[in-house]
């Protein structure tokens, strides 16, 4: 018992340190995830054995590493290709001049775009292409900010950011959290177009519908309405639809889907082999930089497992937790998961904080797959674009022109309010206990 509470304290010492050390902003999460849990093997006599520990850990996230690249690889294609180009553009002119039609619009373009996988993208792509409508029209740039962050947060992916952390940390597949969390989704995704109509036909009674009338489409500057479509749009897309479709059914692991429909997309859209290595070569560093991440979330995952650290730590938790409340540690971490964006960036909660819960939760039965979908309905999903943490908030305010303290006053009502309903959803369609 004693070796046990020594490995716990250890175990939480190297927590509270890879924390400091990431909220610090003074060593990079690829850096603290490898050295401070080495550094605690080391210090608790383990030797080369921590080798063995990180190299188990590296194993075992192998496929969703695999997965992430190739998924960037492919939509990255497919964007260079222009497939959403038509798809930008037919919703710019669908959205005209009425605000009630454009703020729900905004959702739709910021969920498509959202396939990439990249909270960033979103911002990039949807920001500057509606801020000459909203402009144009005199609607309030805290709800485009709003609309924009509601429908990136709620679009949950298995290769978004916090889905492949999770299942890397706590060793599954991206597809097996995921699928039972469509139903959620739809659910929250109907909140964000309510909320979104509700929003924009707000505004259309305080415009008027005189400055309506006056209004210019600005939408006819941005995107030329007669541009043709790009060259194998619609195959483009059948493949898409294809990859997208056979993998959520989890009949082929995501990672063969992707890295077979990346060939095949750069093989259709770029014939020549420079074309070809030129559109990998940009998307590399991308691929390359969450790709180590993950890799040394492995080694450290490997390391806390194989050392008995994350074990020690989960039988010190239980023995705090009265049994009669164990049943509800996944509703719990699901109300609380989008406020904890504003307390611990992804790396620090995903890597550090999950799978100390996810190890008390099992010693009560609770499998590891339901703590990951409860962290999922807010935790750095619906909690990002208003955390002060992560760098997409900051380009959402810039991008639209307000500031963080306005951005955060409108939009984290209506953002929390989305989690909430995903986790009462999530409980009804008994994706987690209550």
């Amino acid at each position: 018992m004693l070796m046990v509470a020594m490995l716990a304290a250890l175990g939480l010492m190297t927590m509270l340190v890879l924390l400091a050390a990431i909220l610090s902003n003074r060593v990079s999460p690829m850096a603290a995830l490898i050295i401070i849990p080495v550094a605690a093997a080391l210090a608790a006599g383990f030797g080369l054995k921590t080798g063995e520990f990180a190299v188990a850990g590296v194993r075992n996230i192998a496929p969703v590493i695999g997965m992430f690249v190739f998924a960037i690889l492919y939509f990255g294609v497919v964007t260079d290709a222009g497939m959403l180009e038509p798809v930008v553009r037919g919703i710019l002119r669908m959205i005209g001049q009425r605000p009630s039609r454009i703020v729900p619009g905004t959702a739709l373009l910021a969920m498509l775009v959202r396939l990439d996988g990249s909270g960033a993208v979103v911002f990039l792509v949807t920001i500057p292409a509606l801020l000459p409508v909203y402009e144009r029209a005199g609607i309030d740039k805290r709800i485009l900010a709003c609309a924009v962050s509601m429908a990136a947060g709620v679009t949950i992916l298995p290769w978004t950011g916090p889905t492949m952390r999770a299942a890397a940390v706590l060793h599954m597949s991206p597809v097996s959290i995921f699928r039972p969390l469509i139903g959620v989704q739809i659910v929250g995704l109907a909140f964000v177009f309510l909320a979104s109509f509700m929003l924009g036909a707000r505004e259309e009674r305080r415009i008027g519908r005189n400055r309506q009338a006056n209004a210019a489409v600005a939408g006819d500057s941005i995107s030329p309405t007669g541009a043709a479509l790009p060259r194998f749009f619609f195959l483009n897309l059948l493949i898409t639809f294809l990859v997208l479709g056979v993998m959520i059914t989890g009949k082929v692991d995501a990672m063969v889907m992707f890295m077979v429909g990346t060939i095949v997309v750069l093989a259709l859209n770029f014939t020549s082999l420079k074309a070809q290595q030129e559109r990998l070569a940009a998307h590399a560093p991308a691929a390359i930089m969450m790709a180590s991440i993950l890799f040394a979330a492995g080694a450290f995952t490997g390391i806390m497992q194989g050392t008995g650290m994350l074990n020690a730590m989960a039988v010190s938790a239980v023995h705090l937790i009265p049994p009669q409340m164990a049943r509800h540690i996944p509703v719990v971490l699901g109300i609380v998961s989008m406020p904890l964006s504003l307390l611990f960036d992804p790396d620090s909660f995903y890597f550090g904080v999950l799978p100390v819960i996810a190890s008390a939760a099992a010693a009560f039965g609770i499998p590891g797959v339901t703590i990951a979908q409860s962290a999922l309905l807010g935790q750095m999903t619906t909690g990002f674009p208003v955390s002060p943490l992560t760098p997409a908030t900051f380009l959402v305010v810039g991008l639209s022109g307000i500031t963080l303290a306005q951005h955060q006053r409108y939009s984290i009502p209506y953002l929390f309010a989305a989690s909430l309903l995903m986790t009462a959803a999530a409980v009804a369609f008994r994706v987690i206990p209550l």
